[in-house]
């Protein structure tokens, strides 16, 4: 585990693994129900690729940030739109966050929709269990976005990027 000061210990094989996934998404390789969101840094000023895990509730799509305090959540935050990619496919999207009231449903069954991301969670130390009351109670704590189609042209396509 990598201590941090913000509450929680991330696994040490998690960033390593985030840029594996991200070499292969750019590659053009899907990696199952992982995406990839690309958003401008706040500071830098360059674009931050993360990868993510998103899922459908409700008639919307929607992604968990795992970590309070997370610096993608920061930049994703910020930025308000992004590229949302799997394999040669990419999206530009809106990311519009939501309340604390209103991420509570979607927090409530995020362990049912995304059951692999839940181990890293609890591994984080984030939840002791991964009970759907739970993720509830990171309301306010952790972010919730949900993933909209951007306005404009080349708002959907396809490339190798």
């Amino acid at each position: 585990m990598t201590s941090t000061s913000k509450g929680y210990a991330l696994p040490r094989w998690l960033r390593p693994m985030n840029r594996l996934v991200v070499t292969m998404q750019r590659a053009g390789l899907r990696t199952g129900p992982v995406h990839t969101l690309t958003v401008r840094g706040r500071k830098s000023g360059k674009d931050r690729t993360t990868p993510v895990t998103p899922f459908e509730f409700e008639g919307g799509r929607y992604i968990v940030g795992g970590f309070p305090g997370a610096d993608w959540v920061a930049n994703a935050r910020a930025a308000g739109v992004g590229v949302f990619a799997s394999g040669r496919r990419s999206q530009r999207v809106r990311l519009v966050e939501l309340s604390a009231e209103e991420s509570r449903p979607v927090l409530a069954v995020f362990p049912a929709k995304v059951p692999r991301g839940v181990p890293l969670i609890r591994q984080a130390r984030v939840v002791q269990d991964g009970t759907p009351e739970e993720f509830v109670a990171l309301a306010g704590r952790v972010a919730v976005f949900r993933i909209e189609p951007a306005e404009g042209p080349g708002s959907e396509r396809s490339s190798s990027r």
